[in-house]
């Protein structure tokens, strides 16, 4: 079979490797669709962050890797044991592997296990495959009206979900989503399925601004034109934002993101930053402010977010489109130039 494999930065190939099959307790699926994530782009243009350059203590995968963790797929084969799912089903994936005995793992919190894999950077295998096997328990069916695009967009709009329930937004409160590419769109979707309709959205960039307002974001600001802290005073009567999300990945989105805040609120950060920050936290302790941080998703996150797209909630329309797995590093350049929003690749 076909498989991107990554060796190192600036350094990913399309190779021919042996088909895996499953053992006890997996599945192997047949790959419909795999997501170009930022963490990827990350990866190849600057420098390892996710993929092992060492043996990596759950998994023991180290580079070279097989890529892709945003994926969707239908079973084509199951090993002993496989209750959950059958063959022919149509599944999205949950790609981290968590080791069930550290501190966050024991205290209930497995998406931040001080050892978390993933599928597709530090795992046996990756969704930019033809085929790829995993254990039963990260696979999660979809229903007939889930499309395996859809499923294929359940792992970073699970990530914009649990961004949204850790940060307790209630429904009058008003949000700010601050960097508007996929994890952005998906803060958008998440909010509106929790009741929330107060929401700034804010980014540079005129074509994903434009792409918020064909989604229904009713007040979309460049943050370069229009200062985030007063549209969203003036948006509040003056009381601020109870919530900002950093999903761009830049110092500045939380440095704005504090002066734009009501009292007590909180900056959640969900984007991955390249570049340190020089932060006083006196700007947070006049207002009392709080800087959190998400990571990944539950299994819950999981099921929410198939609900939702199965109630119309999240939809692909206008901010998806597709490319073939041998343009993956055009694709990787487009993105990187801002020039393309949300890349699946069809395998």
């Amino acid at each position: 079979m076909r498989s991107a494999i990554y060796h190192h930065p600036h350094d990913i190939r399309i190779e021919d490797v042996e088909t895996p099959e499953p053992g006890s307790g997996e599945v192997q699926l047949r790959v419909a669709h795999n997501g170009v994530c930022g963490s990827d782009l990350h990866e190849y243009f600057a420098s390892e962050t996710f993929v092992p350059v060492a043996p990596h203590p759950q998994t023991g995968i180290q580079a070279p890797v097989a890529l892709g963790h945003e994926f969707s797929g239908t079973v084509t084969a199951m090993g002993a044991g496989v209750t959950s799912v059958r063959e022919g089903d149509r599944v999205a994936v949950r790609p981290t592997y968590t080791c069930g005995t550290c501190p966050s793992c024991r205290a209930g919190h497995p998406n931040t296990c001080r050892i978390l894999a993933f599928h597709g950077l530090s795992g046996p295998g990756g969704g930019l495959s033809e085929y790829t096997v995993l254990p039963e328990t990260m696979v999660f069916a979809l229903p007939e009206d889930v499309s395996l695009e859809l499923g294929a967009l359940v792992e970073p709009m699970a990530v914009s979900y649990h961004a949204v329930e850790l940060s307790g937004i209630r429904p009058g409160e008003l949000a700010v989503v601050a960097g508007l590419g996929p994890i952005g769109v998906g803060l958008f979707f998440a909010l509106r399925s929790a009741g929330i309709t107060d929401i700034i959205a804010s980014d540079p960039s005129a074509q994903r601004r434009a792409i918020l307002s064909r989604l229904g974001a009713s007040t979309v600001i460049d943050p370069t034109v229009t200062e985030v802290a007063t549209a969203a005073h003036e948006a509040s009567d003056g009381l601020g934002a109870r919530v900002v999300f950093d999903a761009a990945g830049v110092g500045a989105a939380i440095l704005t993101g504090i002066g734009a805040l009501a009292p007590q609120g909180k900056v959640v950060v969900v984007g991955i930053h390249e570049q340190p920050m020089e932060l006083n936290p006196t700007a947070l302790l006049l207002g009392e402010a709080q800087i959190v941080a998400s990571l990944v998703y539950t299994d819950d996150d999981y099921r929410h977010v198939i609900d939702a797209m199965s109630r119309g909630g999240i939809t692909g329309e206008g901010w998806v489109d597709h490319a073939p797995l041998d343009d993956l590093l055009t694709v990787y350049d487009e993105l990187r130039r801002g020039e393309r929003m949300k890349v699946l690749i069809d395998l």
